[in-house]
């Protein structure tokens, strides 16, 4: 194991705490932070505390209605200066072929999903990578499954993020809001997590395509977006398909709705093992928008020409930055599902 010696920066300490508050926020800890936060309350105000978790379980649960109609960002939150910091810790940065029309709505489609789709996060979940400044009146909500809004507090952490469900629903009321509202989907999801390996970038997007009937349902247009690097944050145990470690993973993925990587990352002492990412440059890049028509009930044939519109959009966006961003990778692009 390679310790990280004392002579290390400030300010590179400083990233490295950073990583550690942003991953134990993440869904991985989400019971251990709710669990602690409803501790903290009833401790600390015994005889209020209790009546105030009851009163705000049944509120988050049976009446608010927020992860799937928008949310309820927060600027203050996203401009913390952690999350600048965490993007350093990489580094992190984002790039845009084109400015887009603040008066359209947008569908951006994030790839690859990696393990915990750092780079979405940081590029539109919050300010680190200047989103406001590149996309002046796109209003982005990052999506996720709906089961992370179960944990309570937890919840409110990641809709102040401006993070929603990613139901067809959630996704058509924020598309239909308004000029400028837009919402980023990591399209490959779980499926696409169990091809995470450095140097790689393995798509799984032949058949997804409910995002294509989405953008054509609200006329919004849609965006690829390549993070060069995501794969590269951690690394994960080999799983070539058909074996037996693969197999248990896609019928954990069918019974649970998630999967189950093997993966680790370097810690806050050593480079070599723990769950904190490894500092491997991430580049997000968005690309040219598809305009799409709208069209209430679109046909198959209608979402295949556009999805494979979309497939060649991203495809010619990885083509002209991987010299750029990916010099050192093992092997191209690939659509392996």
């Amino acid at each position: 194991v390679q310790l990280s010696i004392l002579q290390v920066p400030l300010e590179r300490r400083l990233q490295t705490l950073a990583a550690f508050w942003w991953l134990i926020s993440t869904p991985i800890f989400s019971i251990i932070f709710s669990f602690l936060c409803t501790a903290i309350i009833c401790v600390f105000v015994p005889f209020l505390g209790p009546t105030f978790c009851v009163l705000y379980f049944v509120w988050a649960f049976f009446i608010d209605k927020a992860p799937s109609q928008g949310g309820r960002p927060s600027k203050w939150m996203q401009n913390w200066t952690i999350w600048k910091l965490f993007a350093g810790f990489f580094p992190a940065k984002m790039t845009k072929m084109v400015d887009l029309d603040p008066k359209k709505n947008y569908l951006f489609a994030y790839h690859p999903h990696g393990i915990l789709s750092i780079g979405a996060f940081l590029a539109f979940g919050t300010e680190a990578l200047r989103k406001t400044e590149l996309f002046p009146g796109i209003d982005f909500r990052v999506l996720t499954l709906k089961m992370n809004f179960v944990w309570p507090f937890h919840r409110e952490y990641m809709l102040s993020s401006g993070i929603c469900d990613v139901s067809e629903s959630s996704c058509k009321y924020i598309l239909r809001k308004g000029p400028g509202s837009s919402i980023v989907i990591v399209v490959g999801g779980a499926q696409e997590a169990l091809d995470t390996h450095p140097g790689t970038a393995d798509l799984t997007l032949l058949k997804r395509k409910g995002f294509v009937r989405v953008a054509l349902q609200t006329g919004a247009s849609l965006v690829p977006v390549f993070c060069f690097g995501e794969n590269n944050t951690y690394y994960c145990a080999e799983n070539e398909p058909g074996s037996w470690l693969r197999t248990i993973q896609e019928r954990s993925l069918g019974f649970l709705g998630f999967s189950l990587p093997l993966f680790h990352g370097r810690g806050i002492f050593n480079y070599d093992m723990g769950l904190l990412p490894f500092r491997a440059p991430l580049n997000v890049v968005t690309g040219k928008p598809i305009d799409l028509p709208k069209i209430e009930n679109p046909t198959k044939e209608e979402i295949e020409k556009y999805h494979k519109m979309y497939v060649e959009g991203l495809t010619s966006l990885y083509n002209e930055y991987k010299d750029v961003y990916d010099k050192d990778r093992k092997r191209d692009m690939k659509i392996v599902a």
